[in-house]
Protein backbone atom coordinates (compact mmCIF):
# COMPACT_ATOMS: atom_id res chain seq x y z
CA UNK A 1 0.00 0.00 0.00
CA UNK A 2 0.85 3.81 -0.84
CA UNK A 3 0.71 5.78 2.25
CA UNK A 4 -2.77 8.41 2.00
CA UNK A 5 -3.27 11.29 2.87
CA UNK A 6 -7.23 12.52 3.01
CA UNK A 7 -6.20 16.51 1.79
CA UNK A 8 -7.47 17.24 -1.67
CA UNK A 9 -9.10 16.47 -4.96
CA UNK A 10 -8.41 12.58 -5.66
CA UNK A 11 -5.35 12.71 -8.06
CA UNK A 12 -5.53 16.68 -8.11
CA UNK A 13 -2.14 17.39 -7.10
CA UNK A 14 -1.33 20.58 -5.55
CA UNK A 15 -0.95 22.71 -8.53
CA UNK A 16 -3.24 22.96 -11.73
CA UNK A 17 -1.36 20.71 -14.68
CA UNK A 18 0.01 21.93 -17.64
CA UNK A 19 -0.95 21.22 -20.63
CA UNK A 20 0.96 17.82 -21.55
CA UNK A 21 3.61 17.08 -24.19
CA UNK A 22 1.59 17.65 -27.36
CA UNK A 23 2.96 15.33 -29.73
CA UNK A 24 0.45 13.32 -27.61
CA UNK A 25 1.80 10.16 -25.76
CA UNK A 26 0.86 6.46 -25.26
CA UNK A 27 0.03 4.38 -22.36
CA UNK A 28 1.16 1.39 -20.97
CA UNK A 29 -1.19 -0.15 -17.81
CA UNK A 30 0.05 -3.34 -16.20
CA UNK A 31 -2.83 -5.11 -14.92
CA UNK A 32 -1.69 -8.83 -14.18
CA UNK A 33 -0.32 -9.84 -10.90
CA UNK A 34 -1.51 -12.80 -8.35
CA UNK A 35 -3.28 -10.38 -6.09
CA UNK A 36 -1.87 -12.42 -3.14
CA UNK A 37 -2.15 -9.73 -0.12
CA UNK A 38 -6.27 -9.61 -1.70
CA UNK A 39 -6.55 -13.30 -1.06
CA UNK A 40 -6.02 -13.87 -5.31
CA UNK A 41 -8.82 -11.43 -6.06
CA UNK A 42 -9.32 -10.32 -9.54
CA UNK A 43 -7.93 -7.01 -8.52
CA UNK A 44 -8.64 -4.70 -11.63
CA UNK A 45 -12.01 -5.70 -11.78
CA UNK A 46 -12.45 -4.55 -8.25
CA UNK A 47 -14.92 -1.76 -8.45
CA UNK A 48 -14.24 1.39 -6.33
CA UNK A 49 -17.25 4.00 -6.64
CA UNK A 50 -19.51 1.53 -8.98
CA UNK A 51 -16.26 1.61 -11.21
CA UNK A 52 -13.68 -1.49 -11.83
CA UNK A 53 -9.94 -0.30 -10.51
CA UNK A 54 -8.94 -0.84 -14.40
CA UNK A 55 -11.56 1.15 -15.92
CA UNK A 56 -10.33 3.96 -13.73
CA UNK A 57 -7.08 4.11 -14.17
CA UNK A 58 -8.35 4.11 -18.00
CA UNK A 59 -10.10 6.66 -18.08
CA UNK A 60 -7.04 8.47 -16.48
CA UNK A 61 -5.34 7.79 -19.19
CA UNK A 62 -7.94 8.43 -21.87
CA UNK A 63 -6.36 11.10 -23.78
CA UNK A 64 -3.47 8.54 -24.61
CA UNK A 65 -3.29 8.04 -28.71
CA UNK A 66 -2.89 3.87 -27.77
CA UNK A 67 -3.03 2.24 -24.70
CA UNK A 68 -2.16 -0.97 -24.03
CA UNK A 69 -3.36 -3.31 -21.28
CA UNK A 70 -0.93 -6.02 -20.36
CA UNK A 71 -3.29 -8.60 -19.14
CA UNK A 72 -6.04 -11.38 -20.68
CA UNK A 73 -8.62 -9.80 -21.99
CA UNK A 74 -11.53 -8.44 -20.47
CA UNK A 75 -14.35 -6.11 -20.94
CA UNK A 76 -13.15 -2.37 -20.50
CA UNK A 77 -14.95 0.87 -20.64
CA UNK A 78 -12.38 2.76 -22.98
CA UNK A 79 -11.03 0.56 -26.24
CA UNK A 80 -7.57 -1.36 -25.70
CA UNK A 81 -4.87 -2.80 -27.05
CA UNK A 82 -4.30 -6.05 -25.27
CA UNK A 83 -0.86 -7.75 -24.29
CA UNK A 84 0.59 -10.20 -22.81
CA UNK A 85 4.22 -10.84 -20.90
CA UNK A 86 5.45 -14.55 -22.19
CA UNK A 87 5.23 -16.54 -20.20
CA UNK A 88 2.21 -15.44 -18.06
CA UNK A 89 3.19 -13.68 -14.81
CA UNK A 90 6.75 -13.08 -15.36
CA UNK A 91 6.70 -10.00 -13.44
CA UNK A 92 6.62 -5.98 -13.95
CA UNK A 93 9.62 -6.00 -16.90
CA UNK A 94 8.74 -8.51 -18.68
CA UNK A 95 5.16 -6.90 -18.84
CA UNK A 96 6.33 -3.66 -19.43
CA UNK A 97 8.42 -5.10 -22.18
CA UNK A 98 5.26 -6.56 -23.95
CA UNK A 99 3.26 -3.39 -23.54
CA UNK A 100 5.92 -0.91 -24.85
CA UNK A 101 5.82 -3.34 -27.80
CA UNK A 102 2.94 -1.97 -28.80
CA UNK A 103 3.48 1.58 -28.48
CA UNK A 104 4.83 4.51 -31.17
CA UNK A 105 5.24 7.52 -29.01
CA UNK A 106 8.30 8.71 -27.49
CA UNK A 107 6.28 9.48 -23.95
CA UNK A 108 4.19 6.77 -22.47
CA UNK A 109 2.75 6.68 -19.35
CA UNK A 110 3.26 3.40 -17.43
CA UNK A 111 0.08 2.53 -14.55
CA UNK A 112 -0.61 0.16 -12.64
CA UNK A 113 -3.91 -0.84 -12.55
CA UNK A 114 -4.53 -0.39 -8.75
CA UNK A 115 -4.83 3.36 -8.57
CA UNK A 116 -8.33 4.68 -7.65
CA UNK A 117 -7.48 8.49 -7.05
CA UNK A 118 -5.39 9.04 -10.54
CA UNK A 119 -6.92 11.14 -12.86
CA UNK A 120 -6.33 12.86 -15.99
CA UNK A 121 -4.94 15.62 -14.23
CA UNK A 122 -1.68 14.00 -12.58
CA UNK A 123 -1.28 11.87 -16.02
CA UNK A 124 -0.66 15.67 -17.39
CA UNK A 125 1.63 16.89 -15.16
CA UNK A 126 3.59 13.65 -15.04
CA UNK A 127 4.32 14.38 -19.05
CA UNK A 128 4.87 17.91 -18.54
CA UNK A 129 7.69 17.20 -15.79
CA UNK A 130 8.87 15.11 -18.23
CA UNK A 131 8.93 17.62 -21.43
CA UNK A 132 10.51 20.19 -19.18
CA UNK A 133 13.27 18.26 -18.26
CA UNK A 134 16.26 16.23 -19.73
CA UNK A 135 15.31 13.25 -17.71
CA UNK A 136 14.39 9.56 -18.82
CA UNK A 137 11.25 9.88 -16.74
CA UNK A 138 9.00 10.94 -14.11
CA UNK A 139 7.09 9.65 -11.43
CA UNK A 140 5.03 10.18 -8.73
CA UNK A 141 6.17 10.01 -4.88
CA UNK A 142 4.00 9.58 -2.02
CA UNK A 143 3.30 10.87 1.41
CA UNK A 144 6.34 9.49 2.44
CA UNK A 145 8.54 10.49 -0.50
CA UNK A 146 8.88 6.69 -1.89
CA UNK A 147 9.09 6.59 -5.43
CA UNK A 148 6.11 5.01 -7.23
CA UNK A 149 7.72 4.19 -10.83
CA UNK A 150 4.09 2.52 -11.70
CA UNK A 151 2.86 5.86 -11.87
CA UNK A 152 4.79 7.68 -14.23
CA UNK A 153 6.10 8.75 -17.91
CA UNK A 154 9.11 8.04 -19.41
CA UNK A 155 10.87 8.32 -22.59
CA UNK A 156 10.37 5.12 -24.83
CA UNK A 157 13.87 5.14 -25.57
CA UNK A 158 15.13 5.10 -22.45
CA UNK A 159 12.98 2.39 -21.20
CA UNK A 160 14.10 0.12 -24.71
CA UNK A 161 17.76 1.05 -23.91
CA UNK A 162 17.50 -0.51 -20.26
CA UNK A 163 15.01 -3.32 -21.30
CA UNK A 164 17.43 -4.79 -23.95
CA UNK A 165 20.62 -4.06 -21.46
CA UNK A 166 18.69 -6.29 -19.38
CA UNK A 167 17.83 -8.82 -21.40
CA UNK A 168 21.24 -9.03 -22.64
CA UNK A 169 22.52 -9.46 -19.11
CA UNK A 170 19.44 -11.92 -18.09
CA UNK A 171 18.52 -12.73 -14.07
CA UNK A 172 21.61 -12.91 -12.42
CA UNK A 173 23.77 -11.73 -15.65
CA UNK A 174 23.76 -14.90 -16.79
CA UNK A 175 23.18 -13.65 -20.44
CA UNK A 176 20.01 -15.98 -21.23
CA UNK A 177 17.95 -12.60 -22.39
CA UNK A 178 14.76 -13.07 -19.85
CA UNK A 179 13.21 -10.47 -17.76
CA UNK A 180 11.41 -12.86 -16.22
CA UNK A 181 11.24 -12.28 -12.08
CA UNK A 182 13.24 -9.46 -12.57
CA UNK A 183 12.47 -6.69 -10.15
CA UNK A 184 11.24 -2.83 -11.10
CA UNK A 185 13.98 -1.15 -9.32
CA UNK A 186 16.45 -2.70 -11.81
CA UNK A 187 14.99 -0.84 -14.39
CA UNK A 188 14.57 2.45 -12.50
CA UNK A 189 17.97 2.68 -10.92
CA UNK A 190 19.86 2.78 -14.59
CA UNK A 191 17.05 6.03 -15.70
CA UNK A 192 17.65 9.62 -14.05
CA UNK A 193 14.13 10.34 -12.80
CA UNK A 194 12.60 13.93 -11.93
CA UNK A 195 9.83 13.29 -9.08
CA UNK A 196 6.30 14.57 -8.64
CA UNK A 197 5.14 14.65 -5.07
CA UNK A 198 1.54 13.75 -5.00
CA UNK A 199 -0.12 11.47 -1.84
CA UNK A 200 -3.56 11.48 -3.10
CA UNK A 201 -2.75 9.72 -6.72
CA UNK A 202 -0.27 7.84 -5.57
CA UNK A 203 -2.58 6.11 -3.12
CA UNK A 204 -2.51 1.98 -4.47
CA UNK A 205 -5.08 -1.01 -3.36
CA UNK A 206 -3.22 -4.38 -2.20
CA UNK A 207 -5.63 -4.95 0.70
CA UNK A 208 -8.77 -4.87 1.16
CA UNK A 209 -8.15 -2.34 3.88
CA UNK A 210 -7.28 -0.39 1.24
CA UNK A 211 -9.80 -0.92 -0.94
CA UNK A 212 -12.15 -0.02 2.13
CA UNK A 213 -10.44 3.19 2.27
CA UNK A 214 -11.03 4.11 -0.95
CA UNK A 215 -14.16 3.24 -1.10
CA UNK A 216 -14.77 5.79 2.24
CA UNK A 217 -13.14 8.12 0.56
CA UNK A 218 -14.93 8.98 -2.70
CA UNK A 219 -18.33 8.77 -0.66
CA UNK A 220 -16.89 11.82 1.41
CA UNK A 221 -19.01 14.98 0.96
CA UNK A 222 -16.39 17.07 -1.29
CA UNK A 223 -15.72 14.44 -3.69
CA UNK A 224 -19.26 12.09 -3.85
CA UNK A 225 -21.09 13.89 -6.77
CA UNK A 226 -17.65 14.65 -9.23
CA UNK A 227 -16.80 10.80 -8.06
CA UNK A 228 -20.91 10.01 -8.87
CA UNK A 229 -20.55 11.58 -12.43
CA UNK A 230 -17.53 10.39 -13.71
CA UNK A 231 -18.95 6.75 -12.86
CA UNK A 232 -22.27 7.84 -14.49
CA UNK A 233 -20.33 9.08 -18.04
CA UNK A 234 -17.94 6.06 -18.10
CA UNK A 235 -21.25 3.54 -18.16
CA UNK A 236 -23.54 5.75 -20.09
CA UNK A 237 -20.79 6.10 -22.76
CA UNK A 238 -20.22 10.02 -22.48
CA UNK A 239 -17.52 11.98 -23.00
CA UNK A 240 -18.59 15.51 -22.03
CA UNK A 241 -17.54 17.58 -19.57
CA UNK A 242 -20.08 20.45 -18.52
CA UNK A 243 -20.99 23.34 -16.04
CA UNK A 244 -22.53 20.81 -13.29
CA UNK A 245 -23.28 24.26 -11.10
CA UNK A 246 -25.20 25.19 -14.01
CA UNK A 247 -27.22 21.98 -13.80
CA UNK A 248 -27.65 21.87 -10.35
CA UNK A 249 -28.54 25.29 -10.35
CA UNK A 250 -31.41 24.78 -13.20
CA UNK A 251 -32.65 21.20 -11.05
CA UNK A 252 -33.30 23.89 -7.64
CA UNK A 253 -35.22 26.49 -9.35
CA UNK A 254 -37.38 24.39 -11.39
CA UNK A 255 -37.75 22.12 -8.00
CA UNK A 256 -38.74 25.76 -6.26
CA UNK A 257 -40.30 27.49 -8.89
CA UNK A 258 -42.30 24.37 -10.04
CA UNK A 259 -42.67 21.43 -8.06
CA UNK A 260 -40.11 19.35 -7.17
CA UNK A 261 -40.55 16.19 -9.82
CA UNK A 262 -39.92 18.55 -12.42
CA UNK A 263 -36.27 18.55 -11.41
CA UNK A 264 -35.34 15.49 -12.70
CA UNK A 265 -37.54 15.61 -15.46
CA UNK A 266 -36.11 19.20 -16.49
CA UNK A 267 -32.48 18.29 -16.42
CA UNK A 268 -33.73 15.11 -18.76
CA UNK A 269 -35.32 17.31 -20.93
CA UNK A 270 -32.62 19.40 -21.10
CA UNK A 271 -30.14 16.50 -22.06
CA UNK A 272 -32.18 15.42 -24.55
CA UNK A 273 -32.21 18.60 -26.52
CA UNK A 274 -28.89 19.62 -26.16
CA UNK A 275 -28.22 15.87 -27.48
CA UNK A 276 -30.39 16.80 -31.01
CA UNK A 277 -28.51 20.13 -30.99
CA UNK A 278 -25.27 18.89 -31.25
CA UNK A 279 -24.41 17.24 -27.69
CA UNK A 280 -21.32 19.95 -26.89
CA UNK A 281 -20.81 21.53 -23.85
CA UNK A 282 -22.27 24.26 -25.73
CA UNK A 283 -25.41 22.96 -26.57
CA UNK A 284 -26.13 21.86 -22.55
CA UNK A 285 -25.08 25.11 -21.16
CA UNK A 286 -27.61 27.07 -24.00
CA UNK A 287 -30.42 24.48 -23.41
CA UNK A 288 -29.88 24.66 -19.71
CA UNK A 289 -30.06 28.90 -19.81
CA UNK A 290 -33.50 28.56 -21.64
CA UNK A 291 -34.63 26.12 -19.40
CA UNK A 292 -33.83 27.87 -16.13
CA UNK A 293 -35.12 31.18 -17.74
CA UNK A 294 -38.73 29.22 -18.14
CA UNK A 295 -38.35 28.36 -14.22
CA UNK A 296 -37.73 31.56 -13.42
CA UNK A 297 -40.51 33.00 -15.80
CA UNK A 298 -42.43 30.29 -13.94
CA UNK A 299 -42.34 30.97 -10.81
CA UNK A 300 -42.21 35.36 -10.99
CA UNK A 301 -46.19 34.66 -12.39
CA UNK A 302 -46.74 32.00 -9.33
CA UNK A 303 -45.58 35.14 -7.41
CA UNK A 304 -47.70 37.88 -9.14
CA UNK A 305 -50.26 35.71 -9.02
CA UNK A 306 -50.21 35.76 -5.07
CA UNK A 307 -48.66 38.87 -4.10
CA UNK A 308 -51.11 41.64 -3.40
CA UNK A 309 -48.27 44.15 -4.04
CA UNK A 310 -47.81 43.13 -7.23
CA UNK A 311 -50.83 44.60 -8.14
CA UNK A 312 -53.62 42.24 -7.54
CA UNK A 313 -54.49 43.39 -3.74
CA UNK A 314 -57.54 40.70 -3.02
CA UNK A 315 -54.90 38.22 -3.68
CA UNK A 316 -57.61 36.67 -6.63
CA UNK A 317 -56.23 34.30 -9.36
CA UNK A 318 -54.56 36.51 -12.40
CA UNK A 319 -57.37 36.00 -15.16
CA UNK A 320 -57.33 37.61 -18.60
CA UNK A 321 -60.30 39.88 -18.98
CA UNK A 322 -62.64 37.90 -21.51
CA UNK A 323 -62.51 35.39 -18.99
CA UNK A 324 -64.47 37.49 -16.32
CA UNK A 325 -67.79 36.28 -15.39
CA UNK A 326 -70.49 37.81 -17.06
CA UNK A 327 -72.49 39.80 -14.53
CA UNK A 328 -75.03 41.60 -17.00
CA UNK A 329 -78.91 42.14 -15.72
CA UNK A 330 -79.88 39.84 -18.47
CA UNK A 331 -77.13 37.05 -17.81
Amino acid sequence: MTAYEPSGAPGAGTDPAPDPDPSGYDAVVLAGGAARRLGGADKPGLRVGGRALLDRVLAACAGARTTVVVASPRPTARPVTWAREDPPGGGPLAALAAGLGHTTAEHVAVLSADLPFLAGPTVGRLLSALAASDADGALLTDADGRDQPLVAAYRASALRRELAALSRGGAGGTGRGDLTGLPLRRLTGALRLTRVPDAVASFDCDTWDDIATARARIREHGHVLDEWISAAKDELGIDLDVDTGLLLDLARDAAHGVARPAAPLTTFLVGYAAGRAGGGPEAVAETARKAAALARRWAEETATADSPAAGNPAGKPDVAPDATPDTRPDA
